[in-house]
């Protein structure tokens, strides 16, 4: 039984992350979808290749400024140091103007410095806006699922909750369990097979959504010896969500992984909807992750 926390933050728990992959046989070269790899890093990533960038411009314009005598006004001739101060306060359009160019050479840097200054900057915002504008999901999946009776029949259930609160317009739920199967050749393939909810979609997912899949026949999970068979298929469960955001207009997408250990037979969700006699509606987070036998 999960514990019961006091408070819980938005934080999955790590078994229920979609696994990370590792590739073999295709050479690092992000520079082939540079776009897409800064706004996939993370964000200390990010910053970490801005920085670097910003010092490696600033100390290439700092050498070719210490390159001439004198150059520099109120700066030590030839000093590296003194003129990567002066290109930082270039490319950055900072102008104490305690240190100015006094050459036609180092004229002809700042402008060409002060062009890379604009260009980087105007490159480097356009890609926080971008990572910063990307619509996110904030969805809390129980850590635990269910098999429980409902109406006479055992069903498999699923909780989530809406973290933001707000309203997730026309939000569909997939679900699918990635089994290992081997063909008659002797080939092993990751076959998907959907799993049917009673009901996929829910129109205005507001607070809690509890997913519920009837094991029928049909079922992968029908049959005494069901986890069995599934577990010798290496059986995992994926669920995908959808949906609009109605704060920010745009649609949103939200993962979630089950392994069949993480399935409790003969439980229920413990119950953390209220309707209090005004009618406001209280979800207790506190009893999300429990369940009951």
């Amino acid at each position: 039984m999960a514990e019961n926390h006091p408070h819980v933050r938005f934080r999955q728990s790590q078994k229920g992350r979609i696994p990370s992959f590792r590739v073999i046989g295709r050479r690092f070269a992000p520079w082939e979808d540079f776009y897409h790899a800064l706004l996939s890093a993370s964000w200390p990533a990010f910053f970490g290749f801005a920085a670097f960038v910003f010092f490696v411009i600033n100390a290439l314009f700092a050498v070719l400024y210490a390159a001439e005598p004198d150059s520099l006004a109120n700066a030590r001739s030839r000093n590296v140091e003194d003129a990567f101060y002066f290109s930082v306060q270039t490319f950055a359009t900072i102008g104490f103007g305690f240190m100015a160019p006094v050459t036609r050479w180092s004229n002809l840097l700042v402008v060409v410095e002060s062009f890379f200054g604009i260009l980087t900057t105007a490159i480097v915002t356009g890609l926080a806006f971008a990572r910063l504008a990307r619509p996110t999901a904030r969805v809390l999946f129980s850590q635990n699922a269910v098999i429980t009776p409902f109406n006479g029949e055992p069903h498999l259930m699923f909780r989530m909750a809406n973290w933001r609160h707000n309203s997730l317009a026309e939000a569909q739920l997939n679900v699918i369990i990635l089994l290992l199967e081997r063909t008659q050749e002797g080939h092993e393939m990751r076959i998907p097979v959907q799993i049917p909810l009673v009901r996929n979609s829910s129109s205005m997912f507001v607070l809690s959504w509890t997913a519920m899949h009837r094991i029928t026949p049909d079922s992968p999970f029908y049959g005494p010896d069901a986890f069995d068979r599934l577990r010798a298929k290496k059986g995992e469960i994926f669920l995908t969500l959808t949906g609009t955001d109605e704060t920010i207009g745009q649609m949103i997408h939200a993962r979630h992984r089950y392994g069949l250990d993480d399935i409790v037979e003969g439980a229920r969700f413990v119950d953390v909807l209220k309707v209090m006699p005004d009618g406001t509606r209280e979800l207790d987070y506190r009893g999300f992750h429990r369940v009951e036998r």
